[in-house]
């Protein structure tokens, strides 16, 4: 059975961080692209940072500079550390697994809330 458990989220004031952890289980973990989405209340879900196999980085322009994904292939988990938080920051946060071998197996987590707020 596979499981992508976040962790981290919360209530932070604007300027402020948060590291997010996702546990991954039930996959081989090291042969996926690891990747955190977000959504916001009437938004659609979106992609905020991407880690491949190889480590390569992907982020959205509106987090870049201020977000770092990382992985622990040893542990099965990813992490997105978030800094000079914003209000538009708000969202849910979910954690995505992703590898495409011929077939495509794609999992998500149950998300974790972040509020950027004072």
């Amino acid at each position: 059975q596979v499981q992508l458990v976040e962790s981290g989220g919360g209530l932070v004031q604007p300027g402020g961080s948060l590291t997010l952890s996702c546990a991954a289980s039930g996959i081989a973990f090291r042969t996926y692209t690891m990747a955190w989405y977000r959504q916001a209340p009437a938004k659609q879900r979106e992609l905020v940072a991407q880690i491949t196999t190889g480590g390569t980085t992907n982020y959205a322009g509106s987090v870049k500079g201020r977000s770092t994904i990382s992985r622990d292939n040893a542990k099965n988990a990813v992490y997105l550390q978030m800094n000079s938080l914003r209000p538009e920051d708000t969202a849910v946060y979910y954690c995505n697994a992703r590898r495409v071998w011929g077939t495509e197996y794609n999992y998500w987590g149950q998300g974790t809330q972040v509020t950027v707020s004072s």
